[in-house]
């Protein structure tokens, strides 16, 4: 009777679980999506040796108005619907560089000999902040605003030492289709 018992509680059990649906928070699927589907974005890029004779690199590949923005709404306060709101209209990005230089050749773990090129930005959000309730009376509050962001585009240059054919060799190889 017992073995009957257990099995029934089982099966209701397993029942009642399947039938109450997910019970999950509107932002989960925003902080899942942010987590999974940009993963390069903390990721070093490991680009080829820096060629003796040639101009120096420099920082040419701004962030996107995407990244900045990306950015921008992680500090955004959640707000309560209908309660406390909030929203930016006519958001306008400025990007500025304030760092560009390269450091001496070091070594790096996994990566080998490579120099360090510091790429720093500072990115200038201006928008109009919007803050609307309609409880317990309706109410709106729009202002414009700034907000400053910093992004750092760093990068690895491969070091291969100051021999022109080594470093023609290693920019071939790694040039080259496979």
């Amino acid at each position: 009777m017992s073995r009957i018992r257990l099995t029934f509680g089982l099966v209701m059990g397993a029942l009642a679980l399947q039938s109450t649906g997910c019970l999950i928070q509107p932002w989960v699927y925003d902080r899942m999506q942010d987590r999974y589907q940009h993963d390069n974005d903390h990721k070093t890029p490991i680009l080829p040796p820096i060629r003796d004779g040639y101009p120096a690199p420099r920082c040419e590949d701004a962030p996107t108005d995407l990244e900045v923005l990306r950015v921008f709404n992680e500090r955004r306060i959640r707000g309560v619907p209908y309660v406390y709101e909030e929203f930016h209209d006519d958001i306008t990005v400025v990007k500025n560089l304030v760092v560009d230089k390269i450091d001496p050749p070091r070594f790096f773990p996994l990566v080998g000999l490579a120099q360090l090129h510091h790429c720093h930005w500072e990115c200038g959000v201006y928008y109009n902040d919007l803050v609307q309730s309609s409880w317990p009376y309706p109410t709106y509050i729009r202002k414009p605003k700034v907000e400053v962001i910093s992004i750092d585009k760093d990068h690895l240059h491969l070091y291969v030492g100051p021999n022109p054919d080594t470093q023609r060799d290693m920019l071939l190889e790694l040039t080259k289709w496979r």
